[in-house]
């Protein structure tokens, strides 16, 4: 490890130029003369929380499927393994990173009142990361619950850039409310920073690219910087150049690394806006020219963006909503001609329920690009995934029925050594989810002993050899 003798640089450096301010990773330099690494087991300032919703549950939400393990392992400890039709069989190489938990429910997300009858598409994004109940309303009288992300970034967000970023793929346009009486942003926002303050969530790879990389830009530098075509990067090649005769070895080729993928994800950016652009037919004619046709490189655009957010602690918090419940959008790739929505409804026929399980293992397989990509980008002495907290689920357990009983749930990375990742937890019935929300706040630095519709906590490890 190298250090500048009797100076370092600090943590929030950013390079600068015309519109242009880029972070800098963790840099050996940005540890001050003399000091080793920081334990960041006495640090839970720096556990970064990425929420990751999927839609509509899971095909092993149904009887059969949950017969057949096509969501939750049929062990549990240590001592489990991935059903052949498992929608988490595309995990199964980072098995020693998830913590899969199994058989709670949301029933914050269930109808109270005989006129909630019928909304449960329409309620359950605002449940998931509040456990709470929303009042059904379409006026401003919206009333909710704060999300996790937020009760992290309120606590642990405050000194960075953004205390907290929310990202989506798909977006509601209904023309007005939304359906069942309920405000629309009860079903497009994961994150409520106050229980009547919902968050939006940006769908552009490029407006996240400017958040991150446009401090203090104008509409004229933005402006300014496309009509040459010319790389964000270019505008700061004097000042890269003037920092990197400052730094050791080790760390001018980790900022050279950096840079390349900043500039290679800008690339990538500009590809598919030439591309939509460029007056062929699309496949989704109403998506801005910004929005990949495909979901796949969408997904992977917005994950390689989280990373780099999380990388230079640009944010530790963030959230992204993967998709929108009733959607018919379709996924060739997973095997299956069926829009997400039509398969939900399976019927319980078992050849069905198997086209929606293809629907899901495809979806779900996308983590395998983010747990990579998190895995093999270090912060410091460990990678980012060994620093994160990420939780991946659905309100909803079976679609078929508009139930949210034995949702899917599983918590990946190690979280700073909150998580020992290779576990099943299978919870008793009726244990609702929250249980497991506080156990794991708890071990990211929250003391917080009830949240939601919580009853207690909900132990995630097992002793040595169980």
């Amino acid at each position: 490890m190298e250090f500048l003798t009797g100076k370092h640089l600090d943590r929030r450096t950013f390079v600068k130029g015309m519109g242009t301010s880029v972070a800098l990773p963790l840099l050996d330099a940005m540890v001050p003369a003399g000091k080793v690494w920081q334990n960041p087991t006495d640090d839970p300032q720096f556990t970064r929380f990425v929420a990751v919703e999927e839609s509509m549950g899971s095909a092993g939400g149904s009887d059969w499927g949950e017969a057949r393990n096509l969501f939750s392992p049929a062990g549990v400890g240590r001592d489990f393994e991935f059903h052949a039709d498992s929608s988490l069989k595309g995990l199964e190489a980072y098995r020693e990173y998830l913590t899969i938990v199994s058989q709670t429910d949301c029933r914050m997300a269930e109808p109270y009142r005989a006129e909630e009858i019928g909304g449960d598409h329409d309620r359950s994004t605002a449940v998931f990361l509040t456990q709470a109940h929303p009042k059904q309303t379409q006026g401003s009288d919206i009333f909710l619950g704060t999300s996790l992300d937020q009760l992290h970034a309120q606590r642990f967000g405050r000194d960075t850039a953004l205390p907290s970023l929310e990202l989506c793929t798909e977006v509601i346009d209904r023309g007005g409310g939304c359906a069942y009486n309920y405000h629309c942003a009860y079903t497009t926002s994961l994150a409520w920073s106050s229980p009547n303050q919902p968050l939006p969530a940006i769908r552009e790879p490029r407006a996240v690219f400017e958040r991150l990389f446009g401090a203090g830009d104008s509409q004229a530098d933005r402006r300014a910087r496309r009509r040459t075509n010319a790389s964000m990067l270019d505008w700061i090649t004097g000042e890269v150049s003037r920092l990197r005769r400052s730094l050791g070895a080790t760390d001018r080729a980790a900022m050279d690394e950096y840079l390349t993928h900043v500039r290679e994800i800008e690339r990538r950016i500009q590809l598919v806006e030439a591309r939509n652009l460029s007056g062929e037919e699309r496949q989704m004619p109403e998506a801005p020219s910004g929005i990949p046709d495909s979901w796949e490189e969408h997904m992977e655009l917005m994950f390689d963006l989280q990373v780099l957010a999380l990388q230079t602690d640009m944010t530790r918090v963030i959230t992204f909503k993967t998709g929108f419940d009733q959607s018919n959008r379709t996924f060739p790739l997973s095997g299956t001609t069926k829009s997400i929505h039509g398969a939900s409804h399976h019927g319980n026929v078992p050849a069905d329920i198997m086209d929606f399980n293809k629907i899901n293992t495809h979806r779900l397989g996308m983590m395998a690009y983010f747990l990579e990509r998190m895995r093999t980008t270090m912060d410091g002495d460990r990678s980012l995934l060994d620093k994160t907290a990420i939780v991946w689920g659905s309100p909803m357990g079976d679609p078929n029925l508009h139930n949210h009983r034995r949702c899917p749930l599983i918590f990946m990375g190690k979280a700073n050594g909150a998580l020992e990742g290779n576990i099943h937890v299978r919870a008793p019935k009726g244990t609702p989810m929250a249980n497991a929300f506080v156990t794991l706040m708890q071990g990211i630095g929250h003391d917080m002993s009830a949240f939601g519709d919580s009853t207690g906590s909900l132990p995630l490890t097992f002793p040595q050899g169980a």
